[in-house]
């Protein structure tokens, strides 16, 4: 549920940002020809060139991205492209000329001015994807622990939780979700930005299947595939839409918030109606997430070209992540305990 809210939230921010065609930052005149001068000399001003920025022999830019470069991938990765490298450099020497005029930073292409670091573009919000990761792998191998080692199993095998396996897959999608969340932030180019959107909607789908079933205590599996295959029909034909034909971030972002909604309101129902001893946890969940995402509302230039509101957002999530694993373990030791005691 959790990772359902941010990625939504992540849609509608990335959807806000593309519509804008020029930030205050790149409709600069000073910066334009700076990035135009760069891209025909392959320099910023006098002394800072890049070997990147190749010429044939008639003089046309020879531009490749950086991922279609002949050099391995590892290698590969601190570097950018010729155009990026001009946006970046004439972008840095111009929030310099702003701040000795004690202007205030602008932002460029929908983003604020970030200092690369190991080549990575925006690195406290990779950080943070990164730790939201790692808290959903702990939680999943707690969880799995939990299942396999500490409660009960049927016939010494089996768990007595129903929705042990569903959680599993939950977990796999998260990880996935939230690897390329730092893959994304750390570069922002289209592979990359499909990779980072497919994986989302996927979790976002999964999760509204999951809320669904667990919510509604659907444990035949002849009902769970009914549920469960118009759903994922939709989200895999979402997925090839905006991958091979048209990235449409309008539409993309109603189905991606109508699916978060749509799980938010599941769960907040059943933890009112539900009379689960975990059931704080759930509402705890969303009213923290709630507020968290205030940091997103009120945005501001990153503290030293590094730290932004939406990387605090980030920071946000990685105790809360923490909480619903621990409500997921909650679950399965609650039902697991009305399940033996039932058998006996």
């Amino acid at each position: 549920m959790l990772n359902s809210c941010v990625c939504a939230f992540l849609m509608v921010l990335s959807w806000s940002v593309e519509v804008i065609d020029a930030s205050a930052g790149d409709a600069d005149p000073r910066y334009r020809d700076c990035v135009r001068h760069c891209q025909e000399t392959g320099c910023v001003g006098q002394k800072r060139c890049f070997p990147n920025c190749k010429f044939s022999s008639d003089g046309e830019l020879i531009d490749r991205p950086w991922y279609m470069q002949q050099e391995p991938l590892y290698l590969q990765w601190k570097k950018w492209d010729c155009q990026s490298d001009c946006r970046y450099y004439c972008m840095l020497d111009r929030e310099k000329e702003r701040e000795s005029h004690n202007l205030a930073p602008v932002k460029y292409y929908g983003k604020w001015p970030f200092r690369r670091i190991y080549g990575m573009q925006e690195p406290a919000s990779v950080a943070f994807s990164a730790l939201n990761l790692a808290m959903h792998f702990h939680g999943w191998v707690s969880f799995f622990i939990l299942i396999y080692y500490k409660l009960p199993l049927k016939d010494g095998k089996k768990a007595y939780y129903e929705y042990a396996g569903l959680w599993h897959v939950y977990a796999l999608l998260s990880l996935s979700s939230w690897f390329w969340s730092a893959v994304f932030h750390s570069r922002d180019v289209d592979l990359t930005e499909k990779l980072d959107y497919s994986s989302a909607i996927v979790l976002l789908g999964y999760s509204l299947i999951l809320a669904i079933l667990r919510t509604f205590s659907i444990r035949d599996e002849a009902t769970r595939v009914m549920v469960a295959a118009p759903l994922i029909a939709f989200v895999t034909t979402h997925v090839m839409y905006i991958n091979f034909y048209k990235l449409d971030y309008g539409w993309n972002m109603i189905v991606c918030v109508v699916m978060a909604v749509a799980q938010l309101t599941i769960w907040a129902v059943w933890a009112s109606l539900s009379t689960h001893p975990s059931r704080w946890k759930l509402w705890l969940v969303v009213f923290a997430g709630g507020l968290a995402m205030l940091l997103e509302i009120y945005d501001f230039p990153p503290y030293e070209g590094v730290l932004d509101a939406h990387a605090l957002w980030h920071a946000t999530t990685i105790p809360l992540t923490y909480i619903w694993w621990s409500f997921i373990r909650d679950d399965a030791m609650f039902r697991t305990s009305n399940l033996v005691k039932k058998s006996k």
